[in-house]
């Protein structure tokens, strides 16, 4: 069994995210997806946003990966599902690497469950943009 990393994530994302989940239809809200988000919230540490570490991702944020077989490097959006456009790099929470990029740092790595049953490990390079870090609040 692989142990996670910890992760936090502000409250203002949690709040935000959870009155999502709520949002949706009772079908959805099973989808391995929104599961997966709901396990992430229930295990992540909670900071106000002014207190989040410039280096974790947060909603909005832009980082850079890496994927440790290929050596491709990728750079990904985090964004709400209706905002979410592959061919951007925008990818939404409840997409499994989205709910498993939320509150990661620099260095640290996860699994990202590729199409066709592979499993591709990424490792967070940096955080090119975080919206606390920034001071946009609002996004």
């Amino acid at each position: 069994m692989s142990t996670k990393p910890s992760i936090i994530v502000t409250r203002l994302d949690v709040q935000r995210l959870e009155r999502l989940i709520e949002s949706l239809d009772e079908k959805t809200q099973e989808s391995p997806g929104v599961l997966a988000l709901q396990d992430e919230l229930d295990r992540a540490e909670q900071v106000g946003h002014e207190e989040v570490p410039a280096g974790v991702v947060t909603m909005n944020s832009r980082v850079h990966c890496r994927e440790e077989a290929s050596g491709k490097d990728y750079h990904l959006t985090l964004v709400y599902p209706k905002d979410a456009n592959a061919d951007e790099g925008k990818i939404s929470i409840l997409a499994p690497i989205g709910s498993a990029l939320l509150g990661l740092s620099v260095g640290e790595k996860i699994d990202w469950p590729a199409p066709g049953g592979k499993t591709l490990k990424l490792e967070l390079l940096a955080v090119e943009y975080q919206p606390e870090a920034a001071g946009d609040f609002d996004l």
